[in-house]
């Protein structure tokens, strides 16, 4: 029986789906280039408010701290959790495992409000000063269960006959990790760390309660001037983001591509080598069964 699978009805949801998606990223784009300081009046092609924007030294600050912040916070989430996810996968059964792996889990159904307020507390608590170090650790709190998630994900359908062979082979068990293990699953962790430094450069709810005075990040700053109006420097800055963000995910979209191929390469290499060496074992073994008893 043969199903129509994209019939009127599939076709119109999903053009009416991308338009409301993407028709007002491309109107930001267009009235970036605006003329005119009303941002929803067309005044004619300009680029003033690029340079502008450039000019702005809050924007820049902002945007420089959200880059450390999300690096620094990237990285260490991504250790930390993929550390989580081995636990999680390999260690077994233990006691405490489940509070372990419930701990890990929790910020991931915690509302962002809950999470900011505790560890808003904490800081106060313990006298630790509000800014750039304090959202970094904020970030890395929320954002580990996301690795930890991706890299276990991983982790579970992980062949670990291939670790046996290293260890058979001499290796230990930190060098099979790290010579065999580790560049099998180098995709999720790559994928788990730019998942990282996405929701770090995104949060605005729990930066604000791990904030102070002198460090702000780009959302804070967004809000902070979207509550006041909007302002063509805005729809420069978001054009901006939208340019990396594409670059980003063409450029990893390239590289995965790419790594599917050589793969895809080396897996016909290896069975072509097989088939020959099949082909060959049985070539001499039908010439040394054809051989009569004691001859050469």
């Amino acid at each position: 029986m043969n199903i129509n699978r994209f019939s009127w009805f599939n076709i119109t949801s999903l053009t009416l789906g991308f338009a409301f998606l993407y028709i007002p990223i491309l109107l930001l784009i267009v009235f970036s280039f605006n003329k005119s300081k009303l941002v929803t009046v067309w005044g004619g092609f300009s680029t003033k408010w690029y340079s502008s924007l450039f000019q702005n030294e809050a924007f820049m600050d902002a945007a420089l701290m959200t880059l450390k912040v999300g690096v620094v916070s990237a990285t260490f989430a991504t250790i930390l959790g993929t550390l989580a996810a081995l636990v999680i996968t390999r260690a077994g059964f233990f006691r405490g495992r489940t509070l372990f792996a419930g701990m890990i889990y929790a910020p991931l159904v915690m509302p962002e409000v809950i999470t900011g307020l505790s560890l808003l507390l904490l800081f106060v608590a313990i006298g630790w000063d509000r800014g750039f170090w304090t959202i970094t650790v904020a970030h890395i709190t929320f954002s580990m269960c996301y690795v930890a998630v991706v890299v276990s994900s991983r982790l579970v359908t992980f062949d670990e006959s291939l670790e046996e062979a290293a260890l058979d082979l001499g290796c230990t068990k930190f060098s099979a990790f790290f010579q065999v293990t580790l560049p099998i699953i180098a995709p999720s962790i790559a994928a788990a760390w730019l998942l990282a430094f996405t929701l770090s450069l995104d949060d605005l709810v729990i930066a604000s309660f791990a904030s102070g005075p002198g460090a702000t990040t780009l959302p804070m700053k967004i809000y902070s001037q979207v509550r006041l109006g909007l302002k063509p420097e805005i729809n420069a800055l978001s054009t901006i983001l939208i340019v990396i963000v594409s670059i980003g995910v063409i450029t990893a979209s390239i590289v995965t591509k790419r790594a599917t191929m050589k793969k895809r390469f080396y897996e016909q290499q290896a069975n072509a080598q097989t088939a020959l060496h099949r082909c060959s074992n049985s070539i001499f073994k039908r010439y040394y069964n054809n051989c009569p008893k004691g001859g050469t």
